[in-house]
């Protein structure tokens, strides 16, 4: 399905939310849970955590929905509302953060498993060094694979301010990967 049509797709799927469809928002939240659900859990290194933002993602989104406006991609707004209700989560948390223990798949052998996962946890515990609106930019661009026209309608920036916080944010990323932040 083209860019367009998903566009179309979910244009229609809104408006029949907004006349109280359940069975449209139900489509609209099986489309882009996994999408949301990675993007909270990229953000604040949690599963748990991830899953409660989801949830208050969808439920902030249909509470709202009479406010979307349909010359925006639902994407991209879905997206805003879940790095801002990720942002609110971490705010309020401050200073509670810890990293999702959960073990990736054993089937690969334990020597693999082991590095992988050590891996993660260190791209995980560099992410969360960063501050929050450098972290939203890698992780928009890198693990949710938006284009920087699709961050800057995301964050609400100019494509050239993603650019920016981007090459920072990779450059402190890296630093952090190599132990010298």
């Amino acid at each position: 399905m083209g860019k367009e049509q998903e566009k179309a797709r979910d244009g229609q799927l809104v408006l029949r939310g907004q006349q109280g469809d359940r069975q449209a928002l139900g489509e609209l939240v099986d489309h882009y849970h996994g999408a949301v659900f990675r993007l909270a859990f990229r953000m604040l290194g949690s599963r748990e955590d991830a899953a409660d933002v989801t949830q208050s993602t969808f439920l902030s989104a249909f509470e709202n929905l009479q406010s979307y406006r349909p010359e925006y991609k639902f994407f991209s707004w879905i997206y805003r509302i879940g790095v801002n209700e990720a942002l609110d989560f971490r705010r309020r948390r401050q200073g509670t953060e810890y990293l999702d223990e959960s073990l990736p798949d054993q089937s690969a052998g334990p020597e693999l498993v082991a590095r992988h996962g050590e891996l993660r946890k260190e791209i995980q515990a560099a992410l969360m060094q960063l501050n929050d609106d450098q972290r939203a930019v890698i992780v928009l661009r890198h693990f949710s694979e938006c284009s920087y026209g699709e961050i800057g309608e995301i964050l609400a920036l100019p494509e050239k301010t993603v650019k920016s916080r981007l090459f920072e944010a990779r450059r402190q990323l890296k630093g952090s990967l190599q132990g010298e932040v």
